[in-house]
């Protein structure tokens, strides 16, 4: 009788593990940076990038990590942190990863203190100004951002900064920025749609 309960419990238990591994496959994230491993993404520049406590740093030169993979339509979950100096941002569907500005991908910028602050944190450079102004400097901040088609919405710390519609790139990979500053990320996460 005892053996017969050990197995029944077992078999339960399996059962539960399964269910949770199967619910985490439903809803549809991947990891692209773990705080452990850069194997998603390929460096571009001379930026210093360390891996350190569980994130991804720089300090130093300039440059992007780019991921392997490219992406059309998807969900992206990124936490940053920056001092208030810094010049970062994450860049989407770029169309030439060894070669990555604003004119050929959208940059979501993290920049609080850029000359012209049209285009500060939490826009995205040259198509859509920031509805709500916010300062990432000193603090881990979350970017949601959405890109389905031509609309593309962009969330910070649970406030909208971008619902625009754009024509323009459709696909490419995504690229995590170092211009100055110091500038960490960690918790990448991507769901395709």
């Amino acid at each position: 009788m005892k053996r017969v309960f050990a197995i029944t419990t077992g078999l339960f238990i399996a059962g539960l593990v399964a269910a949770g591994q199967g619910a985490q496959s439903q809803a549809g994230w991947t990891t692209l940076f773990d705080g452990k491993s850069l194997t998603s993404f390929t460096p571009v520049g001379d930026a210093n990038w360390q891996l350190m406590e569980g994130t991804v740093q720089a300090n130093k030169g300039t440059g992007f990590l780019v991921t392997k993979a490219s992406y059309g339509d998807f969900q992206l979950k990124v936490e940053f942190w920056v001092d208030d100096d810094a010049n970062s941002g994450v860049f989407i569907r770029c169309q030439d990863p060894k070669t990555i500005n604003a004119m050929n991908a959208y940059e979501v910028n993290i920049y609080d203190k850029r000359p012209d602050p049209t285009y500060a944190t939490g826009a995205i450079v040259d198509v859509s100004k920031p509805l709500t102004a916010l300062k990432a400097g000193g603090k881990w901040n979350t970017f949601e951002i959405t890109a389905q088609g031509t609309h593309l919405v962009v969330t910070m710390n649970g406030t909208k900064t971008v619902d625009v519609q754009h024509k323009g790139h459709t696909s490419g990979p995504i690229a995590l920025q170092y211009g100055a500053g110091t500038v960490k990320f960690r918790n990448v996460q991507i769901k395709t749609m």
